[in-house]
């Protein structure tokens, strides 16, 4: 298995638990939080696509899907359209309301451009120095893998409240 395989493989393996953890939900289902700071499942899956589709654009120099095809206008929020969630407050994590669908075909749609950007990469473009500001400066893979690390444990923390909406 070569590197790209292996990093495909993590990334479709967040694209099934967003598609396990939205599938079926109606908007109320979604928005549920279990207390006023807890997350909602859209804003869990939202974020976590942001953030790949945010980091991802930068590492291959091309613009966000968000923007690039119409996702910030078909999901309207009250929020910049560089808004990734990261240091979201209570309320602006209630204002990140979306449907299953609006959800999974954002995912669906950065996912397409990531398995296309990490099909082709080799051990030469996995060190490639991605960022500086850090010491040790950051590699392409060091950043993709941060991304796989965070997808899953926000696509997973999504999963769970959706365990916890027949409990309620």
């Amino acid at each position: 298995m070569s590197s790209s395989d292996l990093l495909l493989d993590a990334f479709d393996r967040i694209r099934e638990t967003v598609a396990a953890a939205v599938d079926g939900l109606g908007e109320e289902e979604l928005a549920y939080r279990a207390d006023g700071s807890a997350n909602s499942i859209a804003w869990l899956v939202w974020h976590l696509t942001r953030i790949q589709d945010d980091h991802l654009a930068e590492v291959a120099g091309h613009e966000q899907t968000w923007t690039a095809d119409g996702w910030a206008e078909r999901f309207a929020l009250p929020l910049d359209p560089s808004d990734t969630g990261y240091g979201h407050t209570p309320a602006q994590v209630t204002s990140v309301v979306a449907t299953a669908g609006q959800l999974t075909g954002y995912h669906d749609a950065v996912h397409a451009r990531t398995a296309a950007f990490v099909a082709d990469l080799d051990g030469e473009a996995l060190a490639r120095v991605v960022d500086t500001r850090w010491d040790p400066p950051v590699t392409l893979a060091v950043r993709l893998i941060s991304v796989v690390s965070d997808d899953l444990q926000h696509a997973g923390q999504a999963a769970l409240v959706r365990g916890v909406l027949p409990r309620r």
